[in-house]
């Protein structure tokens, strides 16, 4: 029987470290969702082989819920003796603009990946979790959930809901033994800030840096292991100060 974990999202970036991280450290067996990327998610795969670990690539779409419970269901048919004891729902997209000229279809398509996404993930393995009475589910939300910050009305609508939902879904399953919390990060140095004026990071970042997928990853790895067992319902920052 192999103990998994799947990460949404999981090509690049945030998901790619993550991946890699719980693979190494964890030992889980990883299951590297992504979209379309196909050649960026067989490089996280092969990193993951290269350094021992044993992975899987599986496609779907977070914000299409019957895909993602057709695709998930056959997974658990595959695998009846594997229990998928880690979500990250790390899945999410950007697409920044002031309010007046944001269409609706830009703040919809942002809202169905971030928070619809984590809905359809989450619901697609946790009746397994129940069954199992185990597991961990980590949710990435963003400081933009927390603070708000102008010009992402749509994204920090979307990681607002994460948070409530995170909170409110730890209430529902701690007694089976589940945790679910979120993770904040602030500026990250991924493809999704490659356009961040360093200037803005120096104003607003009070360590004066952006952090790096690898810290975040770390902090991932305490959450979804048994040390964190008495921890749920919890927002954690990692900004660099930003509060």
């Amino acid at each position: 029987m192999k103990q998994c974990a799947l990460i949404t999202g999981a090509s690049r970036g945030i998901g790619k470290a993550i991946s890699e991280k719980l693979s190494i450290d964890l030992g889980l067996h990883i299951l590297i969702n992504y979209i379309s990327n196909e050649p960026a998610a067989r490089e996280t795969l092969e990193s993951i082989q290269s350094n021992g670990g044993s992975a899987e690539l599986v496609q779907f779409d977070v914000s299409d819920s019957e895909e993602v419970a057709n695709t998930m269901d056959q997974w658990f048919k595959s695998n009846p003796e594997d229990q998928i004891t880690v979500l990250v729902n790390n899945a999410g997209i950007t697409r920044d603009n002031l309010m007046v000229f944001m269409s609706e279809g830009d703040f919809n398509h942002v809202v169905q990946t971030s928070l619809n996404g984590m809905f359809n993930v989450s619901k697609s393995v946790l009746t397994h979790m129940v069954r199992k009475r185990y597991g961990r589910i980590i949710n990435m939300a963003s400081i933009s959930g927390l603070k708000g910050m102008a010009g992402q009305v749509n994204y920090s609508a979307a990681k607002g809901g994460v948070i409530a939902a995170t909170k409110a879904l730890a209430r529902e399953v701690a007694k089976r033994n589940i945790t679910v919390n979120a993770v904040a990060p602030g500026f990250i140095e991924s493809e999704m800030t490659d356009e961040v004026d360093p200037e803005l990071v120096k104003n607003l970042v009070p360590m004066r840096r952006m952090g790096t997928t690898e810290e975040v990853a770390q902090l991932v790895k305490f959450l979804a292991s048994k040390d964190a067992s008495y921890i749920t319902g919890e927002v954690i920052n990692i900004s660099g100060g930003i509060i």
